[in-house]
Formats: structure tokens, sequence, C-alpha cells
């Protein structure tokens, strides 16, 4: 397994520890087991920042503007794809799930990596915007960060954020619309797509009952009414299955689900404090121009469009859409030492749950919830026994300067309907973040509670957890185990 490149700079160290969330949800959902998301993911993500390093600083030629990619987290989710194809490729497909391996050897993924004008519209349309608008589509839509966090992280103004982001839509649109019209594709699809622009347009526009037949059975076009059609809540589905491919609704879905958690802990939103970002006023300033030049270009194809060509707009159902409802807390890994250098980046191998796997309700993100309210781990939580015998594994997975992260895992001899796990640092270390856990500290003692979706255990099996932490001086290893207030003895 390669080793994770380290952060250039403090900047960067921040961007790894926003991002590796995404990553291991997502290489979580794409193998069978969590040892195997743990690998995938940190490959993916070594793969996924060469890449991005690589492309950083390219222009396109002869227009002064960057050589089209997806935004880092996109990327990163591509690149999981990516290597779970090679490990397919190389004899390593046992340890993805069974129905991305289908997935994989499908014409449907080969859609991903083939002719530029036949891949998915919205990996297309997101490539091909600017920076900081691809930037602030892909965290408002897909990961549903709050939008004080969107701003913070992008350098942006709160107040006027919700009118960007609705110019960063328009422009996707556009750039979906040009795209689609640009597509090889049968006539009969050629004959819906001024149509199929007008119905996207117009807010209130039912639509013909013939456009809806033919959206019902083509894959292709019903791909571009998603991207097209803004106001039906589709974007974040169209945007995730668009560039992630498989398991993209089901991404969407863990991300909702984790932000549930979270909020519900009553979690506070990051005050904006960032500076102002000098490149998103220069694509607030280029976006201005593209839109004064797409209001035009709309208004005469919509004139054009609205010709008797089409048929009747009268006794059509509305466009199916296939929405996720979506949410994400933002959240990141603790924040650096303040006598320490630069923040180095958390290693990413934490190990995915392995309870309640893939299934039509996808399970939460692999991601914890803070509590400011210190605990008593001697008062077990409900279980089947109350006098639960355990053995824990204490792993180092990886250090850093000023922090680490570490994975535990207890095997209970006793049959649990609930549990919390509770442990002692020596050294003044402090939890940042957790996964497949909810979290609190007080001092040196730190108790983890099982999440929603992990918390029955069955006799003779594992529980397991991961987290990030911060340390000074010395990191000497947890002690001092306890399950459900019970002592374990060490494997």
């Amino acid at each position: 397994m390669p080793d994770l490149p380290t952060p250039q700079d403090a900047a960067e160290a921040v961007l790894f520890t926003e991002c590796w969330d995404a990553v291991l949800s997502y290489a979580d959902l794409c193998t069978a087991g969590s040892t195997a998301a743990t690998q995938l993911a940190t490959e993916a993500f070594a793969l996924g920042m060469r890449e991005a390093r690589t492309d950083g600083g390219g222009t396109a030629k002869g227009v002064g503007r960057r050589a089209p990619r997806l935004p880092v987290i996109p990327l990163l989710l591509t690149a999981v794809r990516t290597t779970a194809a090679g490990w397919e490729t190389a004899g390593q497909g046992h340890r993805l799930d069974p129905d991305l391996r289908l997935w994989l050897n499908s014409d449907k993924a080969a859609r991903y990596t083939g002719p530029p004008l036949q891949r998915p519209l919205a990996l297309r349309g997101l490539r091909d915007m600017q920076e900081h608008d691809a930037d602030l589509l892909w965290l408002a839509e897909v990961e549903a960060l709050p939008l004080s966090v969107v701003a913070r992280r992008l350098g942006l103004d709160p107040a006027h954020l919700p009118e960007e982001l609705a110019q960063v839509r328009g422009l996707f649109r556009d750039r979906s619309h040009r795209n689609h019209l640009d597509t090889p594709m049968a006539p009969q699809c050629r004959s819906y797509a001024r149509l199929l622009d007008a119905v996207t347009r117009a807010t209130a526009a039912d639509t013909p009952a013939d456009l809806s037949r033919h959206l019902a059975t083509c894959v292709q076009c019903a791909e571009a009414a998603a991207c097209l059609r803004l106001h039906g809540g589709g974007l974040p589905g169209a945007l995730a299955g668009g560039v992630i491919g498989w398991g993209g609704l089901a991404y969407l879905e863990r991300r909702r689900r984790a932000a549930e958690v979270r909020l519900g802990a009553g979690r506070p939103e990051p005050a904006d404090t960032g500076p102002p970002n000098p490149g998103a006023h220069k694509a607030r300033v280029v976006r201005s121009g593209l839109l004064v030049t797409a209001v035009l270009v709309s208004l005469l194809a919509l004139a054009v469009s609205m010709m008797p060509a089409g048929g009747s707009m009268d006794d059509g159902a509305s466009v199916p859409t296939d929405r996720q409802p979506v949410a994400d807390p933002g959240a990141t890994v603790p924040s650096p030492s303040a006598t320490s250098g630069p923040a180095a980046s958390p290693t990413p191998s934490a190990a995915g749950s392995t309870s309640a796997r893939k299934n039509p309700d996808p399970d939460p993100e692999p991601q914890g919830t803070t509590s400011s309210a210190p605990r008593d781990d001697k008062k077990p939580n409900p279980a089947t026994s109350a006098s639960a015998t355990c053995e824990v594994r204490y792993e180092l997975v990886n250090q850093w300067p000023d922090g680490f992260q570490a994975t535990v895992t207890v095997t209970t001899d006793e049959a649990l309907d609930d549990w919390r796990v509770a442990w002692s640092f020596k050294d003044g270390q402090k939890v940042g973040q957790m996964w497949d856990a909810s979290y609190a500290q007080d001092g040196s003692r730190v108790t983890a509670d099982a999440a929603d979706y992990n918390r029955s255990v069955r006799a003779g099996a594992d529980l397991a957890f991961g987290f990030l932490a911060s340390w000074q001086g010395t990191n000497s290893p947890a002690y001092a185990f306890t399950l459900n207030g019970h002592s374990c003895s060490k494997a």
C-alpha cells in the first residue's frame, strides 16, 4: 500500500483533512470489508492528490484558463473508482462489492473513460467550469455543506453566496445544454433537443407526453433532462451519478444521514473567518461575462424552441427526477497545534463499519459526532449482558508531527444491543474526529458510543471504529479500556 503524499504547505494539509471523509465514505461503499475499504481509500487518495498536483498549474492553450479538470473532492472520488477498476484487472476483484464488479465490466463503466463526447453530461459540464465555480457547485449540491461553511472554504462573502450559487447553477445548465447538442445522438433524440431545453428552462411547464415517454426509455436524454432542470431538486443526483458513476446516489444518502446525526448533536457551524479569496473574485468576474452571453443565447434559443415543431405542451406529466436529499456537516479533523508548523496529512487508513453493509437503504457515512458534555463510562449502555467480557486491539495507523490516526477493535464474548468503549491517554492527546462512533473527551478520558447503524454486535464478533487526534512530545498508546463499564484485556 503506497504512502500518502506529504502536504506541501498548511493550505494543502487543510485540504487533505477536508477531503478524507468523502474518500473513505465512497471507498467503504465500493468494497466488501473494512480492511479493503481502508486500502482502497488510501491508494485512491494518493493517486488523486498526485493528479491534482500535476494538473493544478496547467492552463488550456490559447485561452488563459486552467486545463479542464474536476474539483478536488470529485477528482478523489473518481480516483476511488479508477483504483477499484485496477483491482478488478489485477485479480483483486473479490475485495470489491459484487455489484460494483458487475458495473465495472459493463458498458456503463466504459462511458466514464471512453470518447469525451460520449461521457456523462454532468462530468463534462463540471470539468469545463471555472475552478471556483465548480468547487462551489459541488460543495453546495453534492457535499451539501451549509453555505456558511462553503463560504469559509472558498473565501466568499456569505451574504452574497446564495446569489452566486444561483448564477453557477445557471452556468452549469448552459454548459450541459451545449454539451448535449455536441453529443452524437440518434435522429429522434436530436428532434427532442429543442423541446427538452424549452421545457426544462420554464419552471412551471409540464412535459409533453411524447417527450415524457422518450425520457423513460433514453438514458442519454434523461441524463440531459436532470442536468438542465435546475428547479426540480434533481441536480445533486445528476452531479453525483454523472461524475462518480456507480454508487452516486448511495454516496449522497450517506452524506445526508451523517449530517442528520451531527445536526442532532447540535454541532455549531464554523464561523466565516477566512480571508477573501482572489481566485474566487476572478471566477466571479469571468462568470459575470459568461452569464451575459448565456442570457442572450438562452433568449434566442427559447424563442426558437417555442415555434410550432415540438408538439403540444398541454397534456404531459412532469419529467421524472430521482433526487436523494443530501447534507453534510462539513466537519474537519483536529486543527494543528498553535505552536506547530504546517499540519501534515492524516493518513487515511480508518476502517469502515462492516455491519449492515451495502443494501437499498445505504448505511450512513462512517463518520461520528462529538459532544462537549463529559460522559460517565462507568454507566454501561443497554446490553444483553451486564458482565460482558472483551479483548481490545489499539492500533496506531499513522503519525505525523502533531497528529495521528488510530483504530480500536474490541472483541466481545457476549452479544450486545448497544455499546460504549472508553479509554485514557497518558500524554494529553486530544481526539478531534471519529468515524463509526460518536465521542466525548473529559481530560484524558475518552468515551466512544455506538453509531445508529452498528449498535448490535454478535457474540464473539468485533466492533471497530477509528479516530484522528493531536499530540505533543510523546504519544503513548491508550490504556484502561472498558466496554460498557467493564475492563477489557489487551489482544
